[in-house]
């Protein structure tokens, strides 16, 4: 590489960076579980940024934010290749949203770099931070890809997210990066001494990290043998059945035909063992039990789907336990008109919901509060009505979204239910148990990936949720992960994906009464908002710093 100076830059130089770019993006997403591991290679993501913070230190402004957008692209392309399975147009529009997010990234990595001569390198990871924070809580926040869900398996490591979240994960993982970027930048264009030296004149924030690494894996240790060795305050065994499909193929006879499934696979479980509660996956069963057994449809066409819902009922009555189901749930779109309109259509609205069916009626209903941006909701109809009318060409249709941390009660069991999507989000999760919650359910339907990456990837972003919150968590899937999640991230009795089956699980309960809530659950995403504010502040100060000393060096030259 040649120094970062406009004049002394080649197409051989931007070259050279480009391809550490691409290649540098294409090894990150080996961090991560996709087709060159199964479980992902965490080491990897401890290391890979290191080139990567390098080029950036010896880019120039003028490429540096073309830079961003080419190594978010190409991550993401590789990193979530499964996306094409979701929709044609999610494979582009994901890497291409995120990589316009990593431009305004890469250059604020760059004024940091520029503004501060010798700490560049804290600055840059708190910065990072703060970017992986602010990418996920925007409409089209998509937190896959997050440094800290590559050390899901690293279990010492991430222990601390029941104080920080992923946020103080993700900033333990960067921070040697860019300090470590930084010389391998000025190494090569002849600005730096040995390595040794390099340390040494470095030794306070060397000596300090070490000790934030070795003050993290012993309180990992810690918390893993305590959490192994508590005795829970009950165990709720429950069957989760996976019956393989995916539900958005709809139609009556596809609703038919899981259903079916679903039932079989229930009555063998039940025949086998002796269960607290049954669970299915989200949307296992589609037609809307709410709508169908408050209006009638006589006449309408839709008796076949009302007879549907009539043998769903007879049959989760006699369970004779109860039964947690992803449905759809029908309600009224206008209040001034009847639910069946004069041309036969239904003046109906739907939620994506989780249902409790207990004793012949839906006990509690959960509605799914974080929707999918672009396919389960697009709030820019009026600002972008080209795009929503492509959505719309495309198939996507919207579901309304709930507002409220549902905390259901079943047997004195309480848990809450995070719908697929929803448990990527930590601060769902922690809403849900500071709501009350003891157990967290997670109803996924990952089927239209068609790949086991994509479901090991969802699996492992949920055992953070468990370490955040110090709950189990139990995930029902209609292909997989479906699995048990113990409050040390460790995930148990993984079925056999894209297979049909049923499993007991053994679910650890740890009440509110005998444990007190996380820091993280008292506090939700407190260091990620640290992370930003001071990002904010640090550039700001920066920037004044850079603006003094160009004024001083000005007045000095006359």
């Amino acid at each position: 590489m040649n120094a970062g100076h406009t004049s002394k830059r080649s197409l051989r130089t931007i070259g050279s960076e480009v391809l550490v770019l691409v290649l540098s993006a294409f090894i990150y997403s080996f961090a991560f579980p996709g087709f060159m591991s199964g479980k992902g290679i965490p080491f990897i993501a401890l290391v890979v940024l290191i080139p990567v913070f390098a080029v950036i230190r010896n880019a120039s402004w003028k490429v540096v934010w073309a830079y961003g957008f080419l190594f978010e692209f190409v991550f993401y392309i590789t990193f979530a290749y499964w996306l094409k399975g979701f929709h044609a147009l999610a494979i582009i529009l994901i890497p291409v949203i995120k990589g316009l997010e990593m431009i305004l990234c890469f250059l604020a990595l760059k004024a940091a770099d520029s503004f501060f001569k010798r700490t560049g390198y804290f600055v840059q990871t708190v910065i990072w931070v703060a970017y992986a924070y602010l990418s996920e809580n925007w409409f089209a926040g998509f937190p896959y890809g997050d440094i800290a869900y590559a050390l899901y398996n690293f279990k010492p490591f991430v222990q601390i997210a029941d104080i920080t979240g992923i946020w103080g994960i993700s900033f333990l993982a960067i921070l040697p990066q860019p300090f470590l970027g930084r010389y391998l930048s000025d190494w090569l264009n002849g600005k730096s001494e040995r390595f040794i030296p390099y340390v040494r004149k470095n030794i306070v924030f060397v000596a300090l990290y070490l000790v934030l690494i070795i003050a993290n894996l012993i309180y990992g240790g810690v918390k893993i043998a305590e959490w192994r060795g508590k005795e829970p305050d009950r165990v709720w065994d429950v069957v989760a059945v996976q019956h393989n499909h995916d539900s958005w193929k709809g139609g009556y006879t596809t609703y038919l035909h899981n259903f079916n499934n679903l039932r079989r696979l229930t009555l063998e479980a039940m025949a086998e063992t002796d269960p607290d509660a049954v669970i299915w996956s989200e949307t296992a069963f589609v037609p809307s039990i709410a709508w169908h057994t408050a209006y009638s449809v006589e006449g309408t066409g839709y008796e076949q789907t009302a007879r549907l819902v009539d043998d769903f009922v007879s049959f989760a009555v006699g369970l004779g336990i109860p039964l947690i189901t992803g449905n759809s749930e029908g309600v009224i779109a206008d209040p001034s008109l009847p639910p069946i309109l004069e041309d036969g259509s239904t003046n109906r609205m739907d939620y994506n919901t989780v249902i409790l069916f207990d004793d012949g009626e839906i006990k509690e209903t959960y509605r799914k509060q974080h929707l999918v941006p672009f396919t389960e909701y697009f709030p820019y109809e009026e600002e972008l009505p080209w795009l929503y009318n492509l959505l719309l060409a495309n198939d996507y249709n919207w579901w309304l979204q709930g507002t409220e941390p549902v905390v259901f009660d079943s047997d004195g069991v309480k848990f809450s239910t995070p719908i697929c999507f929803e448990d990527v989000f930590g601060y769902l999760s922690a809403e849900f148990v500071a709501n009350g919650a003891d157990l967290i359910v997670n109803m996924s339907n990952d089927n239209w990936s068609k790949r086991v990456p994509a479901e090991m990837q969802h699996a492992a972003m949920g055992s953070m949720r468990a370490i955040e919150t110090r709950k189990s968590v139990i995930r029902g899937t209609n292909s997989g992960i479906t699995c048990l999640i113990t409050p040390e991230g460790t995930i148990h009795d993984e079925m056999e994906p894209f297979a049909m089956g049923w499993k007991l699980y053994h679910v650890p309960v740890y009440t509110h009464e005998s444990n007190a809530d996380t820091f993280y659950v008292r506090h939700i995403d407190l260091f990620g908002h640290i992370a930003v504010y001071s990002s904010y502040a640090l550039l700001a100060i920066g920037a004044v710093m850079k603006a003094v000393s160009f004024i001083m060096k000005k007045k000095a030259g006359k």
